[in-house]
């Protein structure tokens, strides 16, 4: 068990919500976001408090900065609230969209939708509850594995990840003094429901990317969570500035 505290956003479905429980099966207390589904953020939470942990429900939208201060003032009163602190450890900064659209046909408004919640949102997010990370925490950005190969389709999402993974380098840098190390986890073919759950409903489209993985299959949620969970609150607090790919091994 830890003494822990973990903030992560879009944490109540797909790879946010396996990362919560994984991180809660580890004894972490858990601030999870949502953007609009409070019954799916609360079946979370009251997933984690029924293995008998202990967690949060806050709304948020990633896009929209100017709601920031006050989901700030929010989380600063769940936290003394729900632990009688001031400040939290751990922050996962995964909440995000896919837009599947080739390059010839992204529109501007595609682009800054992706934009806003995949960069500006975490850049300012980050920024804003920096007060709040305690000396020592660990961040960790969700980046994606089409960031170092490339499918058809994905090129506004994967610029944004590509920014991510350059932004995390420079939070390792800069809070490197304040203990706080700071990774980027890049996951490879999921199933879930990202980008309309292509991956887990196209049988065609899921065997072909399958072709393509070391270890011969896509993968599922929980693979993500747990490796999550082990960057978080492993023993690898030296570990920063580092972009680690969760993907089975995909098109190496």
């Amino acid at each position: 068990m830890t003494d822990k505290i973990a903030l992560v956003t879009g944490g109540s479905r797909g790879l946010g919500r396996s990362a919560a429980l994984h991180l809660a099966a580890k004894g972490v207390g858990i601030v999870l976001t949502y953007r609009g589904n409070r019954e799916e953020a609360g079946a979370t939470v009251a997933a984690i408090e029924a293995a008998g942990d202990t967690a949060a429900a806050l709304q948020l939208d990633t896009s929209r900065t100017a709601g920031f201060a006050a989901f700030a003032d929010q989380l600063r009163t769940t936290l003394s609230a729900t632990w009688g602190r001031e400040t939290f450890d751990l922050l996962l900064n995964n909440a995000g969209i896919g837009i599947h659209a080739g390059f010839a046909e992204t529109t501007e408004e595609q682009f800054d939708q992706l934009m806003n919640i995949h960069l500006k949102g975490v850049f300012f997010l980050t920024q804003r509850l920096l007060p709040l990370i305690a000396d020592g925490g660990r961040i960790l950005n969700l980046s994606t594995g089409l960031a170092r190969f490339s499918l058809p389709g994905y090129a506004a999402y994967a610029t944004m990840k590509g920014g991510v993974e350059v932004l995390t380098r420079y939070l390792a840098r800069e809070l490197g003094p304040r203990g706080i190390a700071v990774n980027a986890i890049a996951p490879g073919a999921i199933e879930t429901d990202f980008a309309g759950g292509a991956v887990r409903d196209n049988a065609g489209l899921n065997q072909m990317i399958a072709a393509s993985i070391a270890m011969g299959r896509v993968g599922l949620p929980d693979d993500i969570g747990g490796a999550v969970a082990s960057i978080l609150t492993g023993e690898n607090g030296w570990m920063t500035g580092q972009r680690i790919e969760v993907s089975g091994g995909q098109n190496l």
